[in-house]
């Protein structure tokens, strides 16, 4: 392609932020000038890209008439302060955040629904799910082809990097203290977080379900397509650096033909199955991957209806940028 688009990426200090910029160069993104932009605290930094050293900027202070594409890759008060001002600049937006209302910026899985991009109207505004709704979106899509899905039972055991770089820290600094027999004092997480499992992931509401909770079934029903599809989820932060893992239960019309569940797996973009006998891990498989790997396929102990399944992938990599970036792949094809 020998047209070229100037880019922002704001949060580019953060995880996802500077996965999203290797993801870029590694995938030969048509980028003319990118510009990685952050809060004050952040700007000053440098981020290696195709060579160079690009400085981290304020955002403040960034005129985002200079780009096209801008990436919103900070949390949701980043995005409602500064999204109106690169649509205004007439940028396309892809917000990783969550903050952008559906019917404004729809949710986008390009192996499950890029095709909605299509209906949209200039200047472009698309959300990348949360990783966890990007996961199983992946899995679950090719799986509606094949079975009639009355229901979602599923736990999410999230890794610590879904709550940023401080949570990564400070499951390292807990996890020496521990080994080294030190009394634990508990900063970023309420507990200990190192050698334990927290029953949830945020504050939950006068329900009992939290924020995350919410929004996974949400995005989730609105990838999918299906807005009355019966969904439950437990979120549980797992003492895992990288990479989210799912049981998932689902409660079908009929009895589930295994065989047409696995080739409709095994036919399906971002997958990969592993055979029975063996199932695959966070650690061991899943970190540094584009693919969701699924094992562990079966029925219910009694059940014919339900299918059950183990799921894990890299939450930052594929369940974030690399989804982020595809969306925008698909945006220069066709719309910019």
């Amino acid at each position: 392609m020998s047209q070229s688009f100037d880019i922002a990426v704001i949060g580019a200090t953060g995880t996802v932020g500077e996965t999203l910029v290797q993801i870029l160069e590694e995938r030969d993104f048509p980028v003319g000038d990118l510009h990685l932009l952050a809060s004050s605290e952040s700007a000053g930094h440098s981020l290696p890209f195709r060579g160079k050293n690009l400085r981290v900027r304020e955002v403040d202070e960034f005129d985002f008439a200079k780009v096209q594409l801008v990436f919103f890759a900070a949390g949701p008060a980043v995005t409602l302060s500064f999204a109106p001002r690169a649509t205004a600049a007439g940028c396309a937006v892809i917000d990783l955040s969550g903050a952008l209302p559906a019917e404004q910026a729809p949710q986008v899985v390009p192996e499950v629904n890029g095709q909605v991009l299509a209906s949209l109207a200039k200047p472009l505004q698309v959300s990348s799910p949360s990783p966890s709704a990007t996961s199983l979106a992946v899995v679950l899509a090719p799986l509606q082809s094949v079975l009639d899905i009355q229901r979602v039972s599923l736990t999410a055991s999230l890794a610590v990097s879904a709550q940023g770089r401080d949570a990564v820290k400070e499951l390292a600094r807990q996890t020496a203290e521990l080994l080294n027999v030190r009394p634990l004092e508990p900063k970023f997480f309420d507990r200990q977080m190192a050698f334990n499992l927290l029953a949830q992931v945020g504050k939950p509401d006068a329900q009992g379900h939290t924020l995350l909770e919410k929004r996974l079934v949400r995005e989730l029903r609105d990838v999918l397509a299906q807005p009355l599809l019966k969904i439950s989820v437990t979120c549980v932060q797992a003492p895992v650096f990288f990479g989210d893992s799912f049981t998932v239960s689902l409660q079908c019309a009929a009895a589930v033909d295994l065989g047409k569940v696995n080739q409709a797996l095994e036919n399906a973009p971002g997958i990969e199955l592993v055979e029975a006998g063996d199932y695959p891990t966070a650690v061991g498989d899943a970190v540094g991957q584009d693919v969701v790997y699924v094992g562990r396929v079966r029925h219910g102990v009694d059940d014919a209806t339900e299918l059950n399944l183990w799921l894990t992938c890299d939450n930052v990599r594929k369940g974030a940028a690399l989804n982020a970036v595809q969306v925008a792949e698909l945006l220069i094809k066709d719309l910019l």
